[in-house]
């Protein structure tokens, strides 16, 4: 340790029960270790996980429970033998903040799917017996292998939502090939993971439709997000009209929904990806294998991918769309999160409203 003295109390926003209400909460960090990284927060994206563990939704809350895993800030310390960061870095931390770092997906950069599993960023036990606490807060401490290097003309308000709803899409589109332009790419759910993901099919060089249920982000999705069709799902001409023409389709949809239909827009080959979480996945065998199509799922993904589209994102100047709240308002944005009434991602200003 370089540190034998606990760090400074970190402030944060905690829930205390199932009614998932955030307050203000004062809390130890762990000290500073020689592989660690201490992190002034500047800001922490808002994502639907924060709803699920504040309320309790699966079982396996723990309080007080400080929820947050899209953070970006300032590095203000850093351990004897950290190489890659050094102080005054602006970097982020995504859904997990350690792994066990010696398995066959540990040493390809896959840490999501360590065998041992990853240690989540909040409401999980780290390897030291305490449970993890997330960027509703003011700083956090962490392994350097889990912190990504943010370029610093990228905006750190902008670079939060990368670390969860980017790179889910992101991981999915790599692995798959969703990257070949002149491709056709499907979307379904424009939220903060779908508007993400219409943002990289289009810097593919995809053609990009969007699949909603409404019309109401028609004019969004075309003009703000650059797609390139938008069809609603409940009108059956529309549906008939784009049967086997996609060779990718994304679902973002966490609501309960058929798979059926959206199957039938596929081409044969191709890729279907679920990275939203429905209560169940029911589909007929005869919508998958005649047409040798593939159904997966995924979720966020490994160090080196997003580090990768960290600097994909910069490089291509792809900024998700962002409403910028104070953490008096986190109450109000769960509550509009759970109404979908967000376009595309609340972020928290840490740095200037959390005191």
């Amino acid at each position: 340790m370089d540190s034998q003295t606990k760090t400074e109390n970190c402030l944060g926003w905690a829930a205390t029960d199932p009614t998932g209400v955030l307050s203000p909460y004062k809390f130890s960090r762990r000290p500073l270790g020689s592989d660690d990284v201490s992190i002034k927060i500047t800001h922490c994206g808002v994502c639907y996980a924060d709803v699920i563990w504040s309320r309790n939704m699966f079982g396996d809350s723990i309080y007080p429970l400080v929820p947050g895993h899209e953070i970006a800030g300032i590095v203000k310390e850093v351990g004897s033998n950290v190489q890659r960061i050094k102080v005054g870095d602006p970097v982020g931390v995504g859904t997990y903040v350690n792994s066990c770092r010696n398995c066959e997906y540990c040493n390809d950069g896959v840490e999501v799917q360590c065998v041992k599993g990853p240690v989540l960023t909040f409401n999980h036990i780290d390897v030291d017996g305490t449970v993890t606490k997330g960027g509703y807060s003011s700083h956090i401490v962490v392994h350097e292998r889990y912190c990504f290097k943010i370029p610093n003309n990228y905006p750190l308000a902008s670079a939060a939502p990368l670390l969860c709803a980017g790179i889910t899409v992101y991981t999915p589109m790599i692995r798959y090939n969703m990257n070949q332009p002149g491709k056709s790419l499907g979307v379904i759910g424009l939220g903060g993971l779908g508007h993400m993901a219409v943002k990289f099919g289009k810097a593919f060089g995809l053609s990009v439709t969007v699949l909603s249920t409404s019309t109401s982000k028609k004019e969004e999705a075309l003009s703000l997000l650059g797609a390139d069709n938008f069809v609603v799902t409940s009108d059956q001409e529309q549906m008939k009209g784009l049967s086997k023409s996609l060779d990718f389709i994304i679902d973002t949809a966490s609501g309960d929904h058929p798979f059926d239909p959206y199957l039938s827009l596929l081409k044969s080959a191709g890729v279907y990806a679920l990275v939203g979480f429905p209560s169940e996945i029911k589909f007929s065998p005869a919508s998958l294998s005649p047409g040798m199509k593939t159904f997966a799922g995924s979720v966020t993904g490994g160090t080196k991918m997003i580090q990768e589209m960290i600097g994909f994102c910069a490089a291509r100047k792809i900024y998700p769309q962002i409403e910028v709240i104070p953490i008096q308002y986190a109450n109000e944005a769960l509550e509009r999160l759970v109404k979908k009434d967000v376009k595309y991602r609340f972020v928290i200003d840490i740095e200037n409203s959390l005191k």
